[in-house]
């Protein structure tokens, strides 16, 4: 990985309303200005806490809804997750092994997976920082800026640029 690799998270059609609708081609233009591109698909397991506790069943493996709404750039990292957090076990394995001590990060849903993730790579030693127009909240604008309000508080504000 090397240097700061991006981090989109969760950019899929089934996330795509008249509040994340900027975020599509946001992504895919931030793509060029880096090396590394990860990006992430949620799915939604057919066992999961999701399920049992929140209700929420779309988004099982392979719907029509976990696909990409852009074009990945041809060496792009896809990664599938059944997780809120993109900082898994193999992103962080790799970010140590490759020495990465930042990643810039994007996606959907800035109060959830994106405030996640940020979260977990500051909590294990990686400076995130949020590129704040390159993301957006299926659920709203309010829940956009609230995630963005939360994430300068737990990691600074000077972390989250671009909104």
């Amino acid at each position: 990985m090397g240097g700061s690799p991006l981090l989109i998270i969760d950019v899929q059609k089934g996330f795509i309303n008249e509040w994340t609708a900027h975020v599509p081609f946001r992504v895919e233009s931030l793509q060029d200005s880096f090396d590394q591109i990860i990006i992430t698909r949620l799915y939604n397991p057919q066992r999961s806490l999701y399920r049992r506790l929140t209700g929420w069943n779309q988004f099982s493996l392979g719907a029509a809804e976990t696909q990409l709404a852009f074009a990945p750039h041809a060496r792009a990292t896809i990664m599938d997750k059944a997780t809120y957090s993109a900082a898994s076990e193999e992103l962080l394995a790799r970010c140590r092994t490759e020495g990465v001590n930042r990643v810039h990060l994007c996606g959907i849903a800035t109060e959830a997976s994106v405030l996640l993730t940020a979260a977990a790579l500051f909590e294990q030693g990686i400076e995130p920082v949020v590129l704040a127009h390159a993301c957006g909240s299926d659920t709203g604008h309010h829940l956009h800026q609230a995630g963005l309000q939360i994430i300068s508080r737990l990691i600074g504000v000077k972390q989250v640029i671009g909104s």
